[in-house]
């Protein structure tokens, strides 16, 4: 739901370099089981719909340190939020951008 409100203009999909990389080994897990074309799809409509970023800081904040990538991405773009499955890497709040998991998020957005 919260990638088709960022690809239909919504919400701003920020990106930077790592963090697309790292989508990019993500969606191609075979427990995912995505087919060439959905990933492909995918991956072409973050590189078109998103907001992209050169992170010029370093972050060393969050306790799996290959999460620290979205905090970087998240400053540079000067993001409300980070989305994460697993919000208990990263420190509750970063800055002006809350951490929060897709059904918080989604509880936020509600309210508006």
């Amino acid at each position: 739901m919260i990638f088709l409100f960022a690809l239909s203009g919504y919400l701003q999909l920020c990106m930077s370099g790592p963090v697309y990389t790292e989508y990019e080994e993500v969606i191609r897990r075979p427990h995912f089981h995505r087919s060439a074309e959905e990933i492909h799809a995918a991956l072409q409509a973050v590189r078109e719909k998103s907001f992209w970023v050169k992170p010029t800081e370093k972050v060393k904040a969050c306790t799996d340190p290959d999460d620290d990538i979205f905090l970087e991405c998240a400053t540079a773009a000067q993001a409300h939020y980070v989305i994460s499955g697993n919000v208990r890497h990263f420190p509750g709040v970063w800055g002006e951008t809350q951490i929060v998991t897709a059904r918080q998020f989604l509880d936020a957005l509600a309210k508006l």
